[in-house]
């Protein structure tokens, strides 16, 4: 990181004495360091909640262009729990 900006920042107790814990311990050099890794960690699982939304969406548009389409079934209760007793099957045979 060649670019650095200072902030200075508010936290609750109980996180202020995490991170100094954090520090204490010797898993980190710096509150700076705890502080980065946490916001590293947020990016990442903010990043894949984005990725998971936008494919939410796109399977929703795919299911909107399809009833636009005229391709659809019939809603079957006994047919969805079926499908759901043979995904969780595999998936208990595949563990």
């Amino acid at each position: 990181m060649s670019d650095i900006e200072t902030l200075t920042i508010a936290l609750p107790v109980e996180i202020a004495l995490l991170v100094k814990g954090a520090v204490a311990e010797g898993n980190y050099t710096s509150t700076s360091e705890v502080i980065s890794e946490a916001l590293r960690d947020w990016k990442m699982k903010r990043d894949l909640h984005m990725q998971k939304f936008a494919a939410l969406k796109a399977d929703i548009d795919a299911g909107v262009a399809d009833m636009a389409a005229g391709r659809m079934t019939e809603f079957s209760v006994e047919t969805i729990v079926e499908r759901g007793r043979q995904i969780l099957a595999e998936r208990s045979s595949s563990v």
